[in-house]
């Protein structure tokens, strides 16, 4: 490979210089969806008022609202992903840690339960 193919294979597609849209979490899906919203907002105040103008700029406006709702709900969730992820890996260590010990939780439960008479 070339230099210049290497160089644009690490650089990725970047959106408007700034955002680098093949790396950055949840940008790509945001603006398909920005798109979609787009031509579906302008499309439909173009067949309602056959006014072009105002009808590109709902256009704009409905990818712009569209593009920010999509980003912002796929961040929050993916920050609700990784907070629940971290707490299963706590878990899973405090468990592998404590096993066996007296301050296993489990074993706890058990001798706070009274065994049941023969």
């Amino acid at each position: 490979m070339s230099g210049e193919e290497e160089e644009s294979k690490n650089k990725g597609f970047r959106l408007l210089g700034i955002l680098d849209v093949q790396n950055t979490p949840c940008a790509r899906d945001a603006i398909l969806h920005g798109a979609g919203g787009s031509l579906a907002a302008g499309l439909l105040h173009f067949l309602a008022t056959s006014r072009v103008k105002r009808s590109f700029d709902v256009g704009f406006a409905g990818f712009m609202l569209t593009t920010l709702g999509s980003w912002f709900y796929c961040r929050i969730n993916n920050a609700k992903l990784r907070v629940q992820q971290r707490m299963i890996q706590d878990g899973m260590k405090n468990k592998v840690m404590y096993e066996g010990t007296v301050l296993d939780p489990t074993n706890k439960s058990r001798a706070e339960t009274p065994s049941s008479p023969s």
